[in-house]
């Protein structure tokens, strides 16, 4: 690896090279949480089924998750300035045609642009920082990365949603356009080539396996409510992600430089981080995409309204991570993010006890608890993920780290969704026995992507009262078993994170 003095040989271009990824990153967030807070108007303008719609949110996620390892060893292999710069590019002109998308297929192919975009750049741009600084140094440059990612998450929605009332939602990609490009100028100025001279290239076998098994899996996921989860074909969609899935392990336990390097999974350490950088997922992130869509599509808020609600959620990510880190002086990571776990459990519970209609500032509180308590483990999970295993192999963990984020997220998203359709078809069904099974799986898919007039208009022998009732139910049900899902996971963490001797690598007997 170049030296930081090698490359950049002035601090005024360390800080210009800083400005330009924090600003690619401050994109990312940006890009994820805008089109809950658009999707009603989306459909009004393009129309589009409830699966269609529901890819418009999924699509980013799904190609930001599964191709950011793929970038990361692109960028070894042939240069972290050229995948961070392309991938932008590709983020900016993805964007840009926003605007234009004629119709909802265009717009969800565009999403899945800017996600392959937007893992291009991320994956570039961290190895960059990583290659500029050193030290104390390089932990106060990615710790104001994570800061960035926190301040797009807070102000974001509001951001957007002022934007949306204003402009429409086809500005939302010129807003998109005018940050990536603006990063990708500044770097284009300021980034020095760097490569790893001993990277082998892409993985091709595995990265291919592996996206295709998330593809199909979320796609199955997606589609279950409407096709029914024990239905041939969904059963049928599930065998072939489960196979890929298995020629992907199979691949990387025969490749001399794996995408994915499955012995790490015999530390248990290793195990409980990766459930821990799922636990956003569910207990967080889905909330930054299902509250809009029920905010705006089913109880009538503004766009705007709905981002300054949403401000509770995420404003703590600003500060407390930072005291989390502090806390480390007294109290363990693991009690640290297993308290965390739980006090957002407890804000999820609450939140369930919130009916449609609810007022914002009743929201308010129960909001403020979950952001809070997933402040915990947010400002400590990325120093745990390098911290479990053998110095030598932090790179790699680094990179499952960053993959199971946000492919989690993307999958969480696919599933809360899927569940919460299914939840309002039951409810749907009980309320109006004498509805057709497609008319009623057609209603609660419009339900569960925010479609209040379209639900009516299919479910015309159903007052809106009722059909808010069921909705909040189902609502509840989902927030109900989230808390669970938290819990659990704070147990794992408790449980396989606590303190325990400093991992070695196993012996082989035969070697010295």
């Amino acid at each position: 690896m170049a030296s930081a003095s090698v490359l950049y040989s002035s601090r005024r271009q360390r800080i210009a090279l800083l400005v330009s990824v924090c600003l690619a990153a401050l994109a990312m967030p940006l890009a994820f949480t805008g089109p809950a807070l658009a999707l009603s108007a989306i459909h009004q303008s393009l129309g589009g089924s409830p699966v269609q719609l529901n890819w418009v949110t999924n699509a980013f996620m799904l190609a930001f998750g599964a191709c950011l390892m793929a970038c990361g060893a692109l960028g070894d292999a042939h240069g972290r300035k050229k995948v961070f710069l392309g991938g932008l590019a590709l983020f900016v002109l993805a964007s840009l045609a926003w605007g234009a998308a004629p119709s909802i297929v265009w717009l969800d192919l565009l999403r899945l642009l800017q996600g392959l975009g937007g893992a291009a750049a991320f994956a570039g741009g961290s190895a960059a920082l990583a290659q500029a600084f050193d030290g104390a140094a390089r932990t106060r440059a990615f710790s104001l990365l994570g800061t960035t990612f926190g301040v797009g998450l807070a102000f974001g929605p509001l951001l957007v949603g002022r934007l949306i009332e204003a402009q429409g939602w086809r500005s939302f990609g010129l807003l998109l356009a005018a940050v990536g490009g603006l990063a990708a100028g500044i770097g284009a100025l300021c980034m020095r080539e760097s490569r790893d001279p001993q990277a082998s290239g892409l993985d091709v076998p595995g990265a291919a396996t592996f996206t295709g098994a998330l593809a199909l899996f979320t796609f199955a996921v997606l589609q279950a409510p409407v096709w029914g989860w024990g239905s041939a074909w969904s059963l049928a969609v599930f065998a072939a992600s489960a196979l890929l899935l298995a020629a992907f392990v199979a691949t990387e336990r025969r490749v001399v430089r794996p995408m994915l390097d499955l012995s790490l999974f015999c530390y248990p350490r290793f195990v409980g981080v990766q459930c821990l950088a799922a636990a956003p997922a569910y207990a967080y992130v889905v909330l930054l995409v299902l509250l809009p869509l029920r905010l705006v599509g089913v109880e009538g808020y503004g766009a705007a309204e709905a981002g300054q609600a949403l401000l509770a959620l995420s404003a703590p990510l600003l500060v407390l991570p930072l005291l989390a880190a502090y806390l480390t002086r007294w109290f363990s990571a693991a009690a640290l993010c297993g308290s965390g776990l739980l006090v957002c459990a407890a804000g999820l519970l609450w939140l369930g006890q919130c009916a449609p209609g609810t007022p914002a500032a009743a929201l308010a509180l129960p909001l403020l608890l979950i952001g809070s308590g997933i402040s915990l483990p947010w400002g400590l999970m990325d120093g745990l993920a390098v911290s479990v295993v053998p110095r030598e192999r932090a790179g790699m963990a680094t990179g499952i780290f960053g993959t199971v984020r946000v492919a989690g997220e993307g999958l969480a998203l696919a599933v809360v969704g899927a569940v919460l359709a299914t939840l309002v078809g039951h409810g749907l069904a009980i309320a109006a026995p004498g509805v057709a099974d497609s008319a009623v799986s057609q209603a609660a898919q419009s339900l569960a992507t925010g479609g209040l007039a379209q639900a009516q208009a299919l479910l015309p022998g159903l007052s809106t009262e009722m059909v808010l009732q069921v909705y909040g139910m189902a609502f509840n049900y989902l927030l109900y078993g989230l808390a669970g899902v938290t819990v659990l996971t704070a147990v794992v963490v408790f449980v396989f994170l606590r303190e325990r001797p400093v991992v070695r690598e196993p012996v082989v007997l035969g070697k010295a």
